[in-house]
């Protein structure tokens, strides 16, 4: 697979250019031999937020982590505008219970990819936790222990963790499900305010109401891209009565 970093627009029809923060062409992975993404060509636009949508097992998870970089591509080639590298929220259930970590360790791992495993954290590093954890309200969990935290704490601390890494690409895997409303509704301005301040925001999400709030949305099924555009465009009763056909 071929990684490249550049700048890249694209005019639509009557419109000014819209820059892309990442453009993935013919984009091929999969787990053990097992094919998930088939022949993937799209693009995530900048300043923007995108929806994944698509039944389980589609490739939304598959296609974050290999945006990620968690995740080796088998074949295709990845196009990144100039910018930090992603931050990544995978779903809850991927973050073990059993890790002995506190909510602030957890957040505090943010800052690995710019200190180091070993290296301790600097007076700024530590501010840039506390700005983190303040902003998704879990200051006052810094204590607790990751696997004691109700479901909604536990996203938000993953979120902070995320914030802490100062990226402008932020990939989230499903983060808001099986979330109570109140801790939904939180990520859901969160997120939306992100966007407004300069961050590029995919999310794989099963909320429809959450994806026909977004910016742009890529719709999957069975590993091949079958829709991309504004939701408006894209989220039609045709298109998702056949996203979610039985096979």
């Amino acid at each position: 697979m071929t990684i490249m970093f550049n700048k890249h627009s694209v005019v639509p029809p009557g419109g000014e250019p819209t820059r892309e923060r990442v453009r993935f062409s013919n984009l091929e992975a999969g787990y053990r031999g097992r094919p998930v993404l088939r022949q993937l060509s799209g693009s995530v636009p900048a300043l923007a937020m995108t929806a994944l949508v698509g039944p389980n097992g589609s490739g939304k998870s598959t296609l974050l982590g290999v945006l990620a970089g968690v995740i080796h591509a088998t074949a295709g080639q990845l196009r990144y505008a100039e910018g930090r590298p992603p931050a990544f929220v995978p779903q809850r259930g991927a973050v073990g219970d059993a890790l002995p970590l506190t909510a602030r360790q957890t957040v505090e791992m943010g800052r690995w990819n710019e200190r180091g495993l070993w290296r301790p954290l600097t007076r700024r590093d530590r501010t840039v936790v506390d700005s983190a954890m303040e902003r998704l309200g879990v200051a006052d969990l810094a204590a607790r222990q990751l696997g004691e935290l109700s479901g909604g704490q536990r996203q938000r601390v993953l979120i902070a963790q995320s914030l802490a890494q100062r990226s402008d690409l932020l990939l989230l895997d499903e983060p808001t499900t099986g979330l109570d409303p109140e801790a939904r509704e939180r990520i859901t301005v969160l997120l939306t305010d992100l966007v407004a301040e300069g961050t590029t925001v995919v999310q794989a999400t099963h909320d429809l109401e959450a994806a026909r709030s977004a910016d742009a949305c890529l719709l999957l099924r069975d590993g091949r891209l079958v829709g991309q555009g504004p939701p408006e465009e894209v989220l039609t009763p045709t298109a998702l009565s056949r996203l979610w056909r039985p096979a």
